[in-house]
């Protein structure tokens, strides 16, 4: 009879219980529990503000600076156009060809007609499409037209949504932008 208090203990599993209760504590520390919060809306937001405000800012396009003075950017733009319009979407590699045939002055190199590419994207005289070809992309610059960005198939199709819907106002609207 002299075993005391921890002869009871031993027969009963209560060690087994001890070591149950030592894994939850581990499985809970590991997940995070505990009262840290962390769950919920108020941890989504957190996780949506940080992704945000991780990522660097764009470019601003329009600020780009072409390098040269404005007057003969605008006469380089111009002759580069002129390939694009001739040429087809070109790829920059094929626009550069195309450039050292054509014989362009003020144009120094393929980096700075690059920047002079991304300065008439910014001004909205050509835009940049991305075509995929099997698992590559191709980046495409072609001439920016009203028609290629879309508004002219939308403005139809709101048209149609709105005559459907009896907006006589709507369409006077929409056929004035148009023209």
């Amino acid at each position: 009879m002299g075993g005391g208090w921890m002869e009871g203990r031993e027969g009963s599993g209560a060690a087994e219980e001890d070591e149950a209760r030592g894994q939850k504590s581990e499985q809970s520390s590991d997940r995070g529990g505990g009262g840290g919060g962390g769950s919920g809306f108020g941890g989504a937001a957190w996780e949506v503000r940080r992704r945000h405000f991780s990522r660097k800012r764009s470019v601003d396009v329009r600020r780009i600076n072409p390098k040269v003075p404005k007057e003969e950017a605008v006469a380089i733009s111009g002759r580069l156009l002129q390939i694009l319009s001739d040429h087809g979407p070109l790829t920059v590699g094929n626009t550069w060809n195309h450039a050292k045939d054509a014989g362009i002055s003020g144009l120094n190199s393929k980096t700075h007609m690059k920047v002079l590419l991304k300065w008439m994207t910014g001004r909205r005289v050509v835009k940049l499409t991305c075509v995929h070809v099997g698992n590559a992309k191709k980046f495409l610059y072609s001439p920016y037209t009203e028609s290629s960005e879309g508004s002219g198939s939308s403005a139809l199709a709101e048209d149609n949504t709105a005559s459907a819907q009896g907006g006589k106002g709507q369409r006077k609207k929409q056929a004035a932008a148009l023209q």
